[in-house]
C-alpha cells in the first residue's frame, strides 16, 4: 500500500469511537443507566436509542472504507443521530434533572457533530 491510500490515524480513531460510542448508546438503551447517568424507561426511548446507537456504529464502519459515498452517508447518519438526540430531548425522554445528565446529553451530541465536522474537513483523504 502507498503512502496515498493510507489511512490517516486520526480517520481511525474516530471511526473506533463512534463505534464504541455507538456501542454504549446501543448498551444504555436497554440498562437506562451509564456511570450514573440515567435514562427514560420508555420502550420509545430505547428503540430510538438502539435507533441512534445504530447509526453511529454504521457511521463509523463506513468511514473505515474510506470511500467519499461512505464518508457522505456517514455524515448523514451522524446529523441523523443529533436529530435523534435533540428529538428524544423534545419529547422529554432525555431526562434533564440534573446538571450531570444535561451536561451528558450535551457533551454527547457536541462529540456528533464535531465527528461529522471532522470528516467533512477531511474530505480530501477519502477517495
Amino acid at each position: 500500500m502507498n503512502s496515498t491510500n493510507k489511512r490517516p490515524l486520526t480517520i481511525t480513531i474516530i471511526a473506533l469511537l463512534m463505534i464504541l460510542f455507538g456501542i454504549i448508546e446501543v448498551i444504555t438503551a436497554f440498562t437506562h443507566n451509564f456511570l450514573g447517568i440515567t435514562t427514560s424507561q420508555a420502550a420509545l426511548f430505547t428503540y430510538s436509542a438502539v435507533a441512534i446507537g445504530a447509526l453511529y456504529i454504521i457511521a463509523g464502519l463506513l468511514i473505515l472504507t474510506m470511500k467519499k459515498w461512505a464518508a457522505s452517508l456517514a455524515i448523514i447518519l451522524l446529523s441523523a443521530d443529533v436529530i435523534g438526540r435533540v428529538t428524544l430531548i423534545g419529547i422529554g425522554l432525555y431526562p434533564l434533572n440534573s446538571n450531570e445528565q444535561v451536561f451528558s446529553i450535551i457533551a454527547g451530541t457536541a462529540i456528533a457533530i464535531i465527528f461529522a465536522i471532522y470528516i467533512g474537513l477531511m474530505w480530501n483523504s477519502f477517495k
